[in-house]
């Protein structure tokens, strides 16, 4: 890619959360041109009576599919999990993909079958999948054609852990309480997703059993020595966007949080988007930005992480941006420089 040349993006999956936050990112992102967006229900309509917060920001149509792909550079895979493994065998050997479902996420066929409910038919292009975390994985994902997107919850407490599990300073359990914003569950309503049902509600769901879970594990033993046993539990926070995540974990050295600090500003020492505060972060700080806040506390071997993030940006359209950047040579935050409000 050259100064004066753009890149020529398509994004199938437009009409959700995830799609209308990747267009939200690339319509200003200076080195992007967006060529198409797909969407089903959508097709034929604008993007912007869609998205109205896109009005006046895009000519684009949502159109059914895109059938040539020879002059795309990239494409997102915003689409429902079990969607992408229909699309990657045909896309061209010089387009770029990222993909920010499960489909391509777990090494095992078996493992993704079990967590998400059905059956895998393009494992055989698993392995050319970089796992796009992009503070732990940054050199593979500068170098890879096909970008598996993490999960949201696997984000946050992926970026919680890893300075961690790289210093081998984890002894026995590891602990995590994670809540989420309703936009997590998708832009279609159904009976656990209904704003009046989530507006005034707090549960834990999916307990022991989240998809999320063997990508954690799988991801940490690449970082490190993880031979921890982790407890992973979920819950619908009454909020539309934002993920915050406790992390209880044992350390086999006492540490405190001066201890603590300097460990992960050392790991995340090249990272822009990881922001170390003082005490607990809050999800009001990070919503609508690619930014992951973590705080601290000790007592004696105990830990405790709290961690950050947008799900729908850090978690989700924001970090296959990030990795986007790093998978053409551009600085990893070019158009995601996305400041928060306050309140």
């Amino acid at each position: 890619m050259t100064l004066s040349s753009k890149l020529r993006i398509g994004i199938f999956g437009g009409s959700g959360y995830g799609g209308s936050e990747l267009l939200r990112i690339l319509l200003v992102h200076p080195n992007v041109e967006l060529v198409f967006v797909t969407a089903n229900e959508q097709a034929g309509k604008p993007v912007g009576e869609v998205h109205r917060n896109l009005n006046g920001l895009t000519n684009l149509n949502f159109i059914k599919d895109s059938e040539d792909l020879n002059d795309i550079d990239c494409v997102f895979l915003a689409l429902p999990h079990g969607q992408a493994m229909d699309i990657v065998p045909r896309l061209p050997a010089s387009v770029k993909a990222i993909d920010l479902s499960g489909d391509f996420r777990l090494r095992d066929q078996s493992v993704f079958e079990k967590h998400y409910k059905q059956s895998h038919t393009a494992m055989h292009a698993q392995a050319e999948f970089v796992y796009g975390l992009t503070e732990t994985n940054r050199e593979a994902i500068r170098n890879a054609r096909l970008i598996s997107n993490p999960g949201c919850f696997a984000t946050a407490t992926l970026l919680g852990l890893a300075p961690l599990v790289a210093n081998a300073l984890l002894n026995g359990r590891v602990v995590v309480d994670a809540k989420t914003g309703s936009s997590g569950s998708g832009a279609k309503a159904a009976a656990n997703t209904h704003h009046p049902q989530r507006m005034t509600s707090f549960y834990a769901y999916k307990p022991f059993t989240h998809q999320h879970v063997p990508e954690i594990e799988q991801e940490l033993a690449h970082v490190g020595d993880w031979t921890s046993e982790l407890v992973f539990m979920t819950h619908s926070l009454p909020v539309a966007r934002g993920i915050f995540a406790s992390i209880y974990a044992e350390s086999n050295t006492e540490l405190t949080e001066v201890n603590l600090r300097e460990i992960f500003a050392d790991y995340y020492r090249e990272s822009f988007f990881v922001r170390l505060v003082n005490g607990s972060p809050d999800i009001n700080w990070v919503k609508t930005t690619n930014f992951c806040d973590m705080g601290f506390a000790t007592r004696g071997k105990q830990i405790v992480v709290f961690s950050a993030i947008d799900n729908l940006v850090k978690g989700a359209a924001g970090q296959a941006v990030q990795n986007m950047n790093l998978m053409f040579g551009l600085d990893e935050t070019t158009g995601l420089k996305l400041i928060g409000t306050n309140p």
